[in-house]
């Protein structure tokens, strides 16, 4: 099958190699011409794209030639940016997607759409997005756009905090004090079982639907990061317990339901 995977970065160069391996034929994008030569080492044929609300850089039509599906793993890019606008991003991706060879569309989203809360609600794929936050409010018109429109058959991932061998939120939090919501429960995922949720959607052609993914296990924020502190020998973070903690758990159970997956990876 070919597949195009907008965004062969943290998640997406793995994801592809996976695919290649599996026998898929697979484009790459990156936004850097040095990484361009990465991409092909690994067999991937190379594209330099970047999005822009006012239009894109690169040949993304000969991008998306061909193909049958597109993985879109682009983040909002709001944390470098704060003005970056992604969902005019996606409006002028739209133009292009409809008039390709695309018949599916795999969108890399976040469970940030989901708005923490006292109560720390349980959220499942049937629950409305209600995330206020400007990065939330533009994932969620992304996803809107995307699976409202009828040229192309979209399917949502709502991946939970991600983590790696390279990457963990630890590293960053460890010795800061004055973080919020000491009590709130994580929501996250290895990215090995990342990876095997979107080969298993696409291996059972599993279209036009909606996945949580987030393990299963949710420690409170506090406790969980003072144990993975003590486990790599740093700093543990310090917490503020003078307002409410707010959080929420995401349920995943759809993925068992309809692609039969378990995690296979502990956080």
């Amino acid at each position: 099958m070919n597949i195009s995977i907008l965004g062969c970065g943290w998640l997406g160069l793995p994801l592809a190699k996976i695919l290649i391996e599996k026998g898929h034929t697979i484009k790459g994008s990156t936004t850097r011409r040095e990484k361009i030569i990465k991409l092909q080492e690994e067999q991937i044929l190379p594209y330099q794209i970047q999005l822009f609300a006012e239009g894109i850089h690169g040949d993304i039509d000969a991008f998306l030639s061909d193909s049958e599906i597109l993985v879109l793993d682009i983040p909002p890019g709001l944390r470098s940016d704060p003005k970056a606008d992604f969902t005019g991003k996606i409006k002028e991706l739209l133009d292009h997607l409809t008039r390709s060879s695309i018949k599916n569309v795999l969108f890399v989203s976040s469970t940030s759409v989901y708005k923490d809360m006292e109560e720390f609600f349980v959220y499942t794929e049937t629950s409305t997005p209600n995330g206020n936050s400007r990065a939330a409010v533009e994932i969620i018109a992304a996803e809107k756009l995307l699976t409202e429109n009828d040229k192309f058959s979209t399917t949502i991932v709502r991946f939970g905090g991600l983590l790696g061998a390279d990457r963990h939120p630890v590293n960053f939090l460890s010795g800061r004090t004055g973080i919020k919501n000491p009590k709130a429960p994580v929501n996250l995922i290895q990215q090995e079982d990342c990876i095997e949720i979107i080969r298993k959607i696409i291996e059972k052609e599993t279209w036009g639907t909606t996945f949580n993914a987030a393990f299963p296990e949710h420690p409170g924020k506090e406790s969980y990061y003072a144990e993975k502190a003590a486990q790599n020998t740093l700093a543990p973070p310090e917490y503020d317990h003078n307002s409410p903690s707010k959080g929420k758990i995401v349920s995943s159970e759809r993925l068992k339901e309809l692609l039969d997956f378990d995690f296979q990876h502990k956080i």
